[in-house]
C-alpha cells in the first residue's frame, strides 16, 4: 500500500482533503475509487487508515477510520554532514538515512568543503518522499546548514566524529547503547583538517572508525547509520 503525507493531521482529525497534485496521483495514476482504502501519515507519529469518500483528479477525501500512534526509535541519532560537492549524492545520503532511520540531519560547512550552500527545502521533500516510501511516520528534521565550529555546540548525549587522520579511534559498539541521544560529525571529501579534529575532540566529540577503506562522504553517513540502526535493532 502506498503511504501519503498530509503534516496538518492530528489525533482528533476526522477527514483528509488531499491536495491538488495528490489528488491527481490518486485518481490518475493509482486509478483509486471510492470506498478505497489508503494509508496516510503526519510524519510526527501517526498513522492513518483512511477510506476513499471522493476521488476526483483536483480534489480528493477521505475519512478516517483508524489513527495509530507509531513508537518511535529506542534512539536518537543525529547526523552533521558536510554537503557533497555534486548536490545528486547529498540528496541520495538523505533519501537512503531517512529509510535506515536517522532523526535529525545538519548539512555543516568545513574548511575543505567543496560545497559551501545547500538547498534544505529540497533536502526536506527528499526526506519526506523517503518516509513516504518506508512507510515511516516520523520525518526526520533538516536543520540550517551550519559552520562546524557552531554544530559542535548543537548536539545532545553522545558526540562522534568520523576522519580519516591515523589517530586512536573508537568502534561503534555496544558502549552506546546506553546513550540515547546520538550526535556522528561526517566531514567533506578532503576529510576534517588536524585543527577541527582537534577542536571537535576538545569539544567531548570522540573519534570513531567506519572501517578500514576510505569512504565517501554520503557512504560514511549511510555507513553511521545503519551501525547505529543496528546497535538497537
Amino acid at each position: 500500500m502506498q503511504q501519503f503525507y498530509i503534516p496538518s493531521l492530528c489525533a482528533t482529525s476526522t477527514d483528509v482533503f488531499f491536495d491538488r497534485d495528490e489528488s491527481r496521483h490518486l485518481a490518475k495514476v493509482l486509478r483509486k475509487n471510492i470506498g478505497d482504502i489508503v494509508s496516510i501519515t503526519n510524519g510526527l507519529g501517526y498513522r492513518f487508515t483512511a477510506e476513499l469518500t471522493q476521488v476526483d483528479s483536483k480534489t480528493c477525501v477521505a475519512v478516517i477510520v483508524r489513527c495509530e500512534k507509531i513508537a518511535p526509535d529506542p534512539y536518537h541519532l543525529h547526523i552533521f554532514i558536510a554537503p557533497t560537492k555534486n548536490k545528486d549524492r547529498i540528496e541520495w545520503f538523505v533519501e537512503k538515512a531517512t529509510e535506515i532511520g536517522v532523526h535529525a540531519i545538519t548539512p555543516i560547512i568545513c574548511q575543505r568543503s567543496e560545497r559551501k550552500t545547500l538547498n534544505t527545502d529540497r533536502l526536506r521533500k527528499v526526506s519526506i518522499a523517503a518516509m513516504k516510501q518506508s512507510m515511516g511516520a516520523h520525518a526526520p528534521v533538516i536543520h540550517p546548514v551550519s559552520d562546524f565550529t557552531s554544530a559542535l555546540d548543537r548536539f545532545d548525549g553522545v558526540a562522534y566524529i568520523a576522519h580519516c587522520e591515523d589517530s586512536p579511534k573508537k568502534k561503534i559498539n555496544h558502549d552506546v547503547i546506553s546513550k540515547k541521544s546520538i550526535s556522528i560529525f561526517i566531514g567533506p571529501e578532503g576529510d576534517f583538517t588536524p585543527l577541527e579534529i582537534q577542536t571537535a575532540l576538545d569539544a567531548n566529540v570522540m573519534a570513531i572508525s567506519l572501517g578500514k577503506k576510505r569512504l565517501r562522504t554520503e557512504t560514511a553517513g549511510i555507513s553511521a547509520c545503519h551501525s547505529i540502526a543496528l546497535l538497537f535493532d
